[in-house]
């Protein structure tokens, strides 16, 4: 995906004099977020991109985010925005949902502004979600069918659940979107040729959960720190153990590592949808800017 960019990017340069251009919006300083914006703007980089970090302290008021947003909005150097979730709890309840409001749509290159959900919903999204677009990029390049097939997904969170729902609804695949409150879950995910997992629970999905053969796709990313937790997972003698004993945490995901005996195909974490999700933000920013440049 990235090497498909590297054409459109130099295109888009020799047509603009500028390359195209990622605004990231970084408050406080939460450290997952700090490893997935550097992951980001070195991926942006790595292609050719144009990619601004702009950071407010974790006291900053949300007067401040909105204003850094304003700013970006303008911008003709920037293309996208993207506001790394979650804001400080100090900038108030309701913060991200007006951050968020506030982006420019044409320039929301995450697919969180109301315009955008509302363009996905209608199957007409010119910058759909990052990490469920990922999903579908990995099925498609994965040889993997969707149309016709039984989806599960399980987490209906607005970011990931819902919008992998609706874009394996428009690839023609029958699907049930699962949640907390959903009456015997294992038997449902059963069902499932395609099992999508979005909990944010470690090891949460185990083998009775999956049906033989299906492709199970995790979208889980844990951080967990209890030895005696991974050991019950992996087993004593497991080389992640070994990474575990180096770095005192290890990042695993919402699906059991047992499951790996009955399903057909597995993501793995990391390494999974995380490249994809980054993949995708960055095709969403070449195609944010050609679309500004065709206006």
């Amino acid at each position: 995906m990235r090497d498909e960019l590297r054409p459109r990017i130099e295109a888009f340069r020799l047509r603009t004099g500028r390359p195209p251009g990622l605004g990231v919006v970084l408050v406080g300083e939460h450290p997952a977020s700090e490893v997935y914006v550097r992951n980001k703007l070195r991926a942006a980089s790595e292609v050719g991109l144009r990619a601004d970090l702009e950071r407010l302290p974790a006291t900053a008021a949300l007067a401040d985010a909105l204003a850094l947003v304003e700013r970006l909005n303008g911008s003709p150097a920037h293309d996208g925005i993207l506001v790394q979730d979650p804001l400080p709890a100090g900038l108030g309840p309701g913060a991200s949902q007006q951050v968020f409001d506030l982006i420019d749509p044409a320039k929301d290159v995450d697919g969180f502004t109301p315009v955008n959900a509302g363009r996905l919903l209608q199957n007409r999204a010119t910058l759909p979600p990052c990490t469920p677009s990922g999903i579908i990029e990995l099925l498609d390049r994965s040889g993997i069918p969707v149309a016709g097939r039984r989806a599960v997904v399980i987490g209906r969170s607005d970011i990931v659940g819902k919008p992998v729902a609706l874009l394996l609804v428009q690839r023609d695949a029958t699907v049930t979107l699962c949640h907390s409150k959903t009456a015997n879950l294992p038997d449902v995910a059963r069902q499932a040729e395609i099992l999508v997992v979005a909990v944010g629970r470690p090891a949460f999905v185990t083998p009775d959960f999956v049906r033989p053969g299906a492709t199970v796709v995790d979208v889980g990313i844990n951080n967990v720190t209890d030895r005696a937790l991974l050991e019950r997972w992996f087993g004593d003698d497991h080389p992640r153990l070994r990474d575990f004993d180096r770095r005192g945490a290890l990042l695993v995901g919402d699906v059991h590592p047992d499951v790996v005996e009955v399903a057909g195909a597995l993501t793995p974490v990391p390494g999974g949808v995380g490249p994809l999700t980054i993949a995708s933000l960055l095709r969403n920013t070449v195609r944010a800017a050609e679309l500004r440049a065709d206006r």
